[in-house]
């Protein structure tokens, strides 16, 4: 076990979050209470409690399954797998669809799961990067330079973790050339479609670009319900049936409350309004984040995220972002996450998709720490 690579930011979460007074980790929004997802649909309690705690369909029951396919331009529900979570999604994606020794193509910065599972499981890893220098945007010609007709899969994260950038039409295509060319896969980590900033239509998917595509969604981000652990794959129908096959072996499904209540919350109208909210904190959130910048001037640079309810954030100050994190906790009582998850020091990552009051009490306190140092 020596070799093992840990998942740096989610050891960090899983020992400290539930313990500080100020959590800034959380990757999505402020959480949907049961009451608030069942508000217009009281009927929904009584099929809740009428409900046995079964085993559902091991593949997401059939209703959830065709909620999903609704969201993607030609899926059905056969096209839907339902998983624990997007972090089950990716993994058993991946052991599917490479075998030791095979070659993977990482975006980075990005969600750090598929770059360590890519090393723990013998994948030849390379990456392209996201360039900070133009706001993030994808450096195509490192990406040509990554791919060869050894690569079986190109890993993409859009809208991006932990930058909130989102691709446009024309960077999507270029992706879906390249990997043509090679006929090499795309998983497409789209969990924050739908946590858009600036606009109120939806990121689009690659699912449907391209026929060897597998989209990865989830209610974590987007939909503020992170407590359900529901995702999803969508994909070619005999490539869900072989992710399937791995699923029953990890997981073997999710629960039946999960799968009803996600269900419930991908019913078109109560869908519209769970993205409502979420954008209306992250539209509320990230002007309280950019004042709170512009008073410590010289101390931080930023490029405004497009989705997402984080920022990803360079700060201007001669300690490591480890530390800088550690001292945080331990004084303050506050938690980001360090720039160093990211291979990137001198950066944090801070959620902004929180109550008005939580969210400045955790930006004071950095702003304490931040006074000490200086």
């Amino acid at each position: 076990m020596s070799s093992f690579q840990p998942f740096l930011m989610e050891r960090m979460m899983s020992a400290y979050e539930q313990d500080v007074d100020i959590n800034l980790t959380e990757s999505g929004v402020h959480p949907v209470t049961v009451g608030e997802l069942l508000q217009h649909r009281p009927q929904g309690i009584d099929e809740l409690l009428a409900t046995e705690l079964n085993y559902p369909y091991t593949n997401g029951i059939p209703r959830l399954r065709e909620n999903i396919a609704g969201l993607y331009d030609g899926a059905t529900a056969e096209n839907v797998l339902v998983t624990v979570g997007a972090i089950e999604a990716n993994y058993i994606t991946i052991l599917s669809l490479l075998d030791p020794g095979d070659e993977i193509v990482t975006m980075l910065p990005n969600y750090m799961q598929i770059w360590g599972a890519a090393q723990n499981h013998g994948f030849k890893l390379k990456s392209f990067h996201l360039r900070e220098e133009s706001d993030w945007s994808p450096d195509f010609d490192e990406l040509e330079e990554c791919l060869s007709e050894q690569t079986k899969l190109i890993a993409v994260c859009n809208p991006n973790n932990p930058t909130g950038r989102i691709l446009t039409g024309n960077e999507m295509d270029q992706i879906v050339r390249l990997a043509s060319r090679y006929g090499s896969w795309i998983l497409a980590d789209e969990v924050y479609s739908g946590a858009e900033r600036l606009t109120d239509e939806q990121t689009p998917s690659f699912y449907g670009r391209y026929d060897k595509v597998v989209a990865v969604g989830s209610l974590s981000k987007a939909y503020g319900l992170p407590g359900l652990r529901i995702g999803w794959v969508v994909a070619p129908t005999e490539n869900v049936q072989d992710i399937w096959m791995r699923h029953e072996y990890m997981t073997i499904s999710g629960t039946m409350l999960g799968n009803q209540l996600a269900a419930l919350a991908l019913e078109p109208e109560i869908r519209s309004g769970l993205l409502d909210r979420t954008r209306n904190y992250i539209r509320n959130g990230y002007p309280i984040l950019q004042q709170w910048m512009e008073s410590h001037p010289g101390t931080f640079t930023v490029t405004p995220p497009e989705a997402s309810a984080v920022a990803f954030v360079r700060y201007h100050l001669d300690i490591n972002s480890t530390e800088f994190m550690e001292r945080l906790r331990v004084e303050k009582g506050t938690l980001i996450v360090p720039g160093d998850h990211f291979g990137m020091d001198h950066f944090m990552r801070i959620s902004f998709g929180l109550p008005k009051e939580y969210l400045q009490e955790g930006l004071d306190r950095i702003h304490q720490l931040i006074s000490e140092l200086q």
